[in-house]
């Protein structure tokens, strides 16, 4: 029976597996420490009396105090995990090019699967909380989101016809993950509430096991994958394929002139700032949320977090709107920028529940240079070194992705103390940079709208040297 071409519906379970449990895991962590800490239960009140009860009685050193170490056993969790998921996410993603997309989709599943088994055996069986830095170390040896995004956006890119239908796929993949992230963010406060920790980790090992079978019995493969004998999966045959991933990420880089590299290079490093200003000033609003003055519940949180996925929502239909007049790309790259950094100023003084809600209207567009960008380098590369391109992009996305929180953790954990709302000044500052890079396209006259033979390789020739280089290498 033919498969289907649509990776959609397992970004969608996947997005949902994950936000389930991705908002519940600061949460558990800070309760967890909480009682080793303390010594004392969790104490379940609403905002106002839970804070007005820690100023009476010396609550607000014990926050401070759990707040450090759970920023901390992130910054651990982070850093251990961070190298092998690099190595495998560009491994996993160049090698998509010649194995197949669905290996790059598979493998992080599987990873998250054995994730969110681990932290739901130290849930029940109160093991020690540090486990989870294990986990996050077996996790990363399958992948990581990244992986898993790399994969999408590389199918995507493969099914697509043309430019303007790649930028909408690549948004829409974006607005799917915020729908039903938001979803599902929504859900956790209540989950947690009637059914504690364990029940939403199930619920989303189910999703995740869901998402399995319909990739392997519904999604079709986008690439054919060269016949291979299987007596001669040898050593040597081994090394060639590692060989030739490495080749094609060197090739998307080394295969044009100075201009083609300068931009793209341009293009790559506006999108990793981004990613580390984006991911670590965003990693920290739920503990910024349970800390003194706002003293989230679950369910509030609940409430914030499916709030703050709708960017995803509202960025995609941000990118349609300015697409429908003609508003070059790197404008709608600034203006996300610049909601981004509006957003994080309001956070960084938000004092109040009211003021932490409105404070995610501006960031409603923030999401929209992400697909632009990858939609802008995506257009240098032939087809047959999408993969190669999405395992840059990924490997730096999630290796960007892991350092910024890192940073930010260890930042958030120092400077928490004297003024929690430090990390997300420090945060829209940053943003200053990958804007100053794409105002240096602007003023390089760079045309994305069309591929200009002067700066894009012609897709024939790419092709063309990639297989006589290919051969090279055999």
């Amino acid at each position: 029976m033919k498969g289907v071409y649509l990776v959609e519906p397992a970004v969608g379970l996947y997005a949902f597996s994950c936000f389930l449990i991705f908002p519940l895991m600061q949460q558990f962590i800070y309760r967890r420490l909480w009682e080793d800490l303390t010594n004392t239960t969790y104490p379940e009140f609403d905002n106002v009396s839970r804070c007005a009860k820690n100023s009476s009685n010396n609550g607000s050193s014990y926050h401070e105090e759990v707040q450090k170490q759970a920023s901390l056993l992130s910054l651990y969790s982070e850093l251990f995990s961070a190298i092998p998921s690099f190595i495998v996410t560009i491994l996993l993603v160049a090698y998509s090019d010649r194995g197949g997309r669905k290996i790059a989709i598979v493998m992080p599943v599987i990873g998250t699967l054995l994730y969110i088994t681990g932290v739901l055996s130290i849930s029940y069986f109160q093991l020690n909380i540090y486990l989870i830095i294990g986990c996050s170390v077996v996790s990363s040896l399958f992948g990581g989101f990244g992986t898993f995004l790399g994969g999408c956006f590389a199918y995507v890119a493969d099914i697509s016809e043309n430019d303007h239908q790649k930028t909408l796929r690549l948004a829409g993949v974006d607005m799917i993950l915020g729908v039903l992230a938001g979803v599902a963010s929504l859900s956790t406060g209540y989950f947690l509430k009637a059914a504690g920790f364990n029940w939403p980790f199930v619920t989303s090992l189910g999703g995740l096991i869901l998402l399995l079978l319909y990739v392997f019995f519904a999604l079709e493969e986008t690439v054919q994958k060269v016949p291979r004998d299987a007596s001669v999966l040898d050593s040597s045959s081994q090394d060639l394929a590692i060989k030739q991933m490495c080749y094609g990420i060197y090739h998307v880089f080394a295969g044009a002139d100075a201009k083609f590299k300068t931009i793209l290079v341009l293009l790559l490093v506006a999108f990793i700032t981004f990613t580390f200003t984006n991911f670590g000033g965003s990693s920290l609003i739920t503990l910024y949320e349970l800390n003194e003055p706002l003293c989230w519940t679950e369910i509030t949180i609940g409430y914030g977090s499916a709030l703050g996925t709708t960017v995803l929502l509202t960025s995609f239909l941000g990118v349609m709107a300015f697409s429908y007049c003609k508003v070059t790309q790197t404008i709608i790259v600034l203006v996300g920028f610049l909601s981004f950094m509006s957003g994080m100023i309001m956070v960084s003084f938000a004092k109040t529940t009211t003021m932490m809600f409105i404070a995610r209207i501006p960031m409603c567009l923030c999401a929209m240079p992400f697909p632009i960008l990858r939609s802008m380098m995506s257009k240098f590369v032939s087809k047959a070194e999408q993969g190669a391109l999405f395992a840059c992009i990924s490997c730096s996305e999630s290796l960007t992705s892991t350092v910024s929180m890192a940073i930010f953790n260890s930042i958030y954990a120092a400077t928490v103390a004297w003024d929690s709302g430090f990390v997300f000044v420090l945060s829209a500052g940053l943003c200053i940079i990958p804007s100053i890079l794409i105002g240096v396209l602007i003023v390089m006259r760079v045309d994305f709208s069309t591929k200009d033979k002067q700066v894009l390789i012609s897709e024939q020739g790419l092709i063309q040297d990639h297989n006589d280089d290919a051969g090279v290498i055999n």
